[in-house]
């Protein structure tokens, strides 16, 4: 484990807003806990065994941290170029599969399920980023087309078949399309409520991330605001919410935008967390859901703050 210099005003976490302050111990440094991966995405915190488990997509894994032993191994491989994850309500592991163009449920035998492939016949594109809405358990994901687009994430051959589209498979496994005018969507996540949903789009003309509110089902999205137009050069990925409703944001594009952007819920920019290198996507776990986990291009990384992930 490697502890990155505070000394060097580079790496210090930057404050935008006071309310920034806040949320950043002082004396917090960020943690370098394993690099090597070829392309870090979709960490996922199980807290009932004290580990992490996060993707190396063109290395076609799923690799596991130990919180208890600080020791990283191999959780799947091969592992269809597998993307992002989350658990679901029964505590399952949740993963975009680009190679299979799937998203699939790990049963607690290790079996896998086929929760979603097509739509209306159709094969999907390469489902990039999953949540579970907190509230009916309802899993939304997102399916770019950058799986298909290069043998490097899992694809390369095959062609679209779909739009770019957002999804919602239900609790009896329908699969339902929610949008299919998002510009390649990408990063996703809920309000601590359950009632707006998060949408980054990572097109090649759209950088911005939009709040969809939901209807009192949850089922469909009645609103659209969009809430943050990034900065020309910046690129946004993937994203939580903590239980205060504000969003950390991966970020990057180079030295001086790596890291993690956080925003309050009305879009206001509060502070960035520095990387050196561009960072993916991100969660909260460790004791008391108050560690931030960061993935990377070739690094998972560790912050504590002065927060708790949204449930």
């Amino acid at each position: 484990m490697e502890i990155l210099g505070l000394r060097d005003e580079a790496n210090r976490p930057r404050a935008f807003d006071p309310r920034f302050n806040d949320l950043i111990f002082p004396s917090a440094a960020v943690h370098r806990l394993m690099s090597g991966t070829a392309w870090g995405e979709g960490p996922v915190w199980f807290g009932d065994g004290r580990y992490l488990l996060w993707s190396d997509i063109p290395n076609d894994r799923i690799l596991r941290w130990c919180e208890i032993t600080q020791s990283v191994s191999v959780f799947r491989q091969p592992a269809h170029f597998p993307n992002g994850n989350t658990r679901d309500r029964q505590g399952r592991l949740l993963t975009c599969e680009h190679e299979a163009r799937r998203v699939t449920r790990t049963e607690y035998d290790g079996s896998i399920t086929v929760l979603a492939e097509r739509y209306e016949g159709r094969r999907l594109n390469s489902p990039n980023d999953i949540v579970t809405h907190p509230l009916d358990g309802a899993v939304w994901f997102t399916d770019p087309d950058y799986g298909l687009k290069s043998a490097f994430e899992g694809g390369g051959v095959a062609a679209a078949e779909l739009p770019t589209g957002l999804y919602r498979v239900d609790p009896d496994g329908t699969v339902g399309l929610m949008a299919e005018d998002f510009e390649n969507p990408n990063g996703l996540c809920f309000s601590p409520d359950g009632a707006v949903l998060y949408v980054i789009e990572t097109g090649p003309v759209s950088n911005r991330l939009t709040a969809c509110r939901l209807d009192r089902d949850h089922r469909h999205i009645v609103q659209r605001r969009l809430l943050i137009e990034n900065e020309p050069g910046a690129l946004m990925d993937g994203m939580r919410t903590d239980s205060a409703g504000n969003l950390w944001c991966g970020w990057g594009n180079g030295p001086g935008l790596d890291g993690v952007r956080v925003f309050a819920p009305d879009g206001c920019v509060l502070g960035h967390i520095p990387l050196p290198e561009r960072c993916a996507n991100l969660c909260f776990g460790g004791e008391g859901g108050g560690t931030l986990f960061m993935t990377a291009t070739h690094g998972l990384y560790r912050l504590r703050v002065n927060a708790r992930g949204a449930p």
